[in-house]
């Protein structure tokens, strides 16, 4: 199996439910029944059927599961699929994913939808607004829910996420506290936070939740690119011109706007709609954005910068690219400001002062980015840091946003 995402659910409308959050997000995704088999979608859904049975058996079910979809692959991302009301042997499941992943691995719970009325207030799951088990659900015949506090349901702490936290705190706030942690959701916000929270501890995190927490990691994870590698020089450094020069005989596309474009508020805006309206129905592997020749620039070197930060801005909105080359330092800052990233997590490098790496903070967190100094490279460097960004994956076990 190559799946990127493969997701357990305890019953078939929920694995169906949760795919199509994936499918929404722009995923190919496949809902197996049975043992499941080979399929070259990115997210595949299966269901363990466990929702009536007693707690050991449902962990029998999980680990049988992950021993034969997840594992035989080293290991794609997990979401383990529970009720959004609780039913069903929630914690077997919970423990059974978390003793089978083993290592250092923490399970964070959140079954809140409040799309649907689900909420997690102080660790409460309310059903427009009534505790669950004070609900239909507690009568429930087969599955009926006693406990409403899911710390008490897990045996686990709950845990708050500070909406002012970066990254890095919202990772650390879920370190020591155990392997099976619970979070509150009151709305759509506090849930987008949860998923940050899962990226951010990577692939120490296993999520588990409803199609509500599904359908955050789903637009934060992202499936895998299908766009150019859009590549950004702003330098006037001879050596980056020449790279670009040799990018674009390759076959990249080059824009490359003239100073009096740059400097005039309306004409840049035009120039902007034209590009962005043009690249989402052409067939490129690569755009090159330069600036300017330097002979008779007039453009200062900041709004050269800040202009393509912001076409680079609307071309990964539009286009959804595999991947950004930004050569030339301000430049560079430019466009992670005008992406709201906060950074780059790296991950390796193209060559000696090319590093290679993945976007953290703002909406396009992941998408993998590679950087060098206006002067560094041999001649073929954009050409090899645009192939290396290419076959950059948008890993889920990798840190997002």
């Amino acid at each position: 199996m190559t799946s990127r995402v493969v997701v357990l659910a305890d019953d078939l409308t929920g694995a169906a439910d949760t795919a199509g959050q994936f499918d929404r997000a722009g995923w190919t995704a496949e809902l197996q029944v049975g043992p499941g088999g080979p399929s070259e979608a990115e997210v595949v859904a299966i269901t363990t059927d466990s929702r009536a049975l007693e707690p050991a058996a449902a962990a029998d079910a999980v680990r049988t599961a992950l021993d034969k979809v997840i594992f035989d692959e080293g290991g794609a991302a997990v979401y383990l699929k529970i009720d959004s009301t609780l039913r069903g042997p929630v914690r077997a499941m919970t423990d059974a994913v978390v003793a089978a992943r083993g290592g250092d691995v923490v399970a964070v719970v959140c079954p809140a939808f409040p799309a649907v009325g689900r909420t997690m207030v102080d660790g409460i799951l309310l059903v427009h607004g009534v505790p669950v088990a004070q609900t239909a659900v507690g009568r429930d015949p087969v599955t009926p829910v006693r406990e409403s506090h899911v710390p008490t349901l897990l045996d686990a702490p709950l845990v708050e996420l500070d909406p002012r936290a970066d990254d890095a705190e919202l990772a650390a706030s879920l370190r020591g506290h155990g392997p099976v942690l619970v979070v509150d959701a009151r709305d759509e916000a506090d849930l987008d936070r949860v998923a940050r929270a899962v990226l951010a501890l990577g692939n120490q995190a296993v999520a588990v939740g409803s199609a509500g927490l599904a359908a955050h990691l789903a637009r934060r994870w992202r499936p895998l690119p299908r766009g150019p590698v859009l590549v950004v020089v702003s330098s006037l450094h001879d050596a980056s011109r020449g790279q670009a020069e040799l990018l674009a005989a390759a076959g990249a596309r080059r824009i490359q706007p003239d100073a009096a474009t740059l400097c005039d508020a309306g004409a840049w805006e035009d120039f902007v709609r034209s590009i962005v309206s043009d690249a989402a129905v052409d067939d490129f592997g690569v755009l090159v954005l330069m600036g300017p020749a330097a002979e008779g620039a007039t453009a200062a070197p900041s709004v050269v910068a800040d202009r393509l930060g912001e076409l680079a801005s609307r071309l990964v909105s539009t286009l959804r690219p595999a991947g950004l080359v930004l050569a030339g330092g301000d430049g560079a800052l430019a466009v992670l400001t005008a992406l709201s990233a906060t950074g780059i997590r790296l991950s390796g490098e193209v060559a000696d002062g090319v590093p290679l790496g993945y976007l953290t903070g703002g909406p396009d967190a992941g998408l993998p980015v590679a950087t060098k100094a206006g002067g560094f490279g041999t001649d073929d460097i954009l050409i090899r840091a645009a192939e290396a960004v290419r076959s950059s994956p948008l890993d889920p076990r990798r840190s997002r946003a």
